[in-house]
């Protein structure tokens, strides 16, 4: 294009009048230009489900090693996410997706042996983070939302779905997470 562009700039009036005909675009030549929006889009859909697919292959990577009795797949179902957490018992974090960069603005390597805990800050309800415990505590799967902070101290609400991780007894945390 660059050379048809230098070539046409080269012309008199005359002779741009007498090739214009030659150097407009058609109807076909458009076509792949605006249905490159549908393209991207499913592409963009491809991309994420593989991101999705390849986080939980991860995960399953983790039950192998951790013996876990979960079915990972069944987690996983009908349940949307950004973000995923796998914690400790003690609720250190051992891993994050690349999603909790995207919804939090920490870098992975930061959020390593930190309890999810330093997300939060003065907005975040007392009340929340007590019922949040106790939910932990009865050792069965819970959805909840608390008030976040991200790296530059915006509020978010964070929808947490967590699944105790079991051996003989559950030894890890998984929550999966998205902003609502």
């Amino acid at each position: 294009m660059k050379c048809l562009d230098l070539f046409i700039s080269t012309q008199n009036e005359d002779e741009y009048k007498n090739i214009k005909h030659l150097v407009t675009p058609t109807e076909t030549i458009k076509l792949p230009i605006i249905s490159f929006d549908f393209y991207a889009n499913k592409f963009s859909g491809v991309l994420n489900n593989l991101n999705k697919q390849n986080d939980i292959n991860k995960i399953k990577e983790f039950a192998t090693k951790y013996g876990w009795n979960n079915n990972i797949d069944k987690i996983f179902k009908d349940t949307t996410f950004e973000t995923i957490v796998l914690t400790s018992k003690q609720q250190e974090i051992i891993w994050v997706n690349d999603g909790f960069k995207k919804m939090t603005g920490y870098c992975k390597n930061y959020a390593l042996n930190k309890t999810p805990s330093f997300l939060q800050g003065a907005e975040t309800c007392e009340k929340t983070k007590k019922r949040i415990r106790e939910k932990l505590l009865a050792n069965k799967p819970f959805k909840d939302i608390v008030i976040n902070y991200k790296k530059d101290n915006t509020i978010y609400k964070c929808e947490i779905t967590v699944f105790p991780l079991i051996k003989k007894e559950t030894t890890h945390y998984i929550a999966l997470e998205k902003a609502v």
